[in-house]
């Protein structure tokens, strides 16, 4: 898709895991995969359906 192959993945893997460290890597992987479950939501418009029955 994008011209990434294993090769290149393996790369940015190791890159992340000098600049974040080994413990807070899980911690990243946690806060994009919620970013984009959370963007995913937005962009397909299921946020506007719960903001319209909360009460005021």
């Amino acid at each position: 898709m994008f011209g990434f192959g294993m090769p290149e993945m393996i790369i940015i893997l190791v890159l992340a895991l000098v600049v974040v460290g080994p413990a807070k890597l899980p911690q990243l992987g946690q806060a994009l995969g919620s970013g984009i479950r959370n963007f995913k939501k937005a962009s397909s418009g299921d946020d506007v359906a719960k903001l319209d029955k909360e009460p005021q």
